[in-house]
Order: C-alpha cells, then sequence, then structure tokens
C-alpha cells in the first residue's frame, strides 16, 4: 500500500510535469491536469486509510491496558458484631463485604423508591450506620469501613 510521503512525491512530480508541457502544448496541459487530479484524489484517499488505522490501532491500544485491582481490597478484613449480624463473621475482603450488604439491601427492599442512592436502615443497618436511619450510598462505605478493621 502507498503511504503518504510516496503519493505527495508522486503529486509532486505530476505538478512539474504539467508545468513543464503547458509550456509546450495546450493539448498536454489537459492531459496532465486530469493525471494531478487524480493523484491528489487518491493522495486524499491514502489520507483517510491512514487516518482510519491509526484510530483501530489507538482504540486496541486501549482496550489491552486493562487496570489491575488493588491487592488491599483483596486483603480479609475483621469484621465488626454489628455488620457481622448482616454479612457473616468470617473476615472478608472489602470487596467482597460491599457485595453481601447491597445483596442484604436489595433482598430486605431497604433502597429508597424515589431516590435510589438513598438506603433506608433497618435495625440491623442502624447499628452500622451509627444510628442514622436514611444514608446515602456514598455515605454507606465511609460508615462500612469503620467497622472493618
Amino acid at each position: 500500500m502507498a503511504t503518504k510521503a510516496m503519493v505527495k512525491k508522486v503529486v509532486a512530480k505530476a505538478k512539474a510535469t504539467e508545468k513543464k508541457v503547458v509550456k509546450k502544448t495546450k493539448a498536454g496541459a489537459k492531459i496532465v491536469k486530469k493525471v494531478v487530479a487524480k493523484a491528489k484524489a487518491t493522495e486524499k484517499k491514502v489520507a483517510r486509510k491512514v487516518a482510519a488505522k491509526v484510530k483501530t490501532v489507538k482504540k486496541a491500544v486501549a482496550k489491552k491496558a486493562k487496570r489491575t485491582p488493588n491487592p488491599a481490597f483483596m486483603k480479609p478484613m475483621q469484621i465488626s458484631e454489628a455488620l457481622g449480624r448482616i454479612v457473616g463473621s468470617n473476615p472478608l475482603p472489602r470487596t467482597e463485604v460491599t457485595k453481601k450488604l447491597w445483596e442484604y439491601i436489595k433482598k430486605n427492599k431497604l433502597q429508597d423508591a424515589v431516590n435510589k442512592r438513598d438506603i433506608n436502615a433497618d435495625e440491623n443497618l442502624k447499628a452500622v450506620f451509627g444510628g442514622k436511619s436514611k444514608v446515602s450510598m456514598f455515605e454507606m462505605t465511609k460508615l462500612v469501613n469503620k467497622h472493618l478493621s
């Protein structure tokens, strides 16, 4: 496949030839102008193809760069008695604690119907949330972290 630089050289040669022929004959000028026009069109096509290939390569590189999880999230943590009533008393990683907490919330339908970001606490969750009856999901993680050691 022709590269952009090669096509530019061909266009430049065609332009130089056009000037020479125009000086010699009028009929030859029309032919050379057509050749130059075709060369310019080819140059544009090559530029588009190169740009498209660059995009696909960038996408492929972006897809290959995966995040590695932080090992601190996988470390089993000791769970307080209050949180243990909800997720169990065995040591669990933070990620598992969050999963089990959300299972409990969904099982008992504690997520607010109007604002899905709020959690309505039952008696077990009030102990974890420091006595609060309504907590946002972002505040929940902060409050749950106090029960992990």
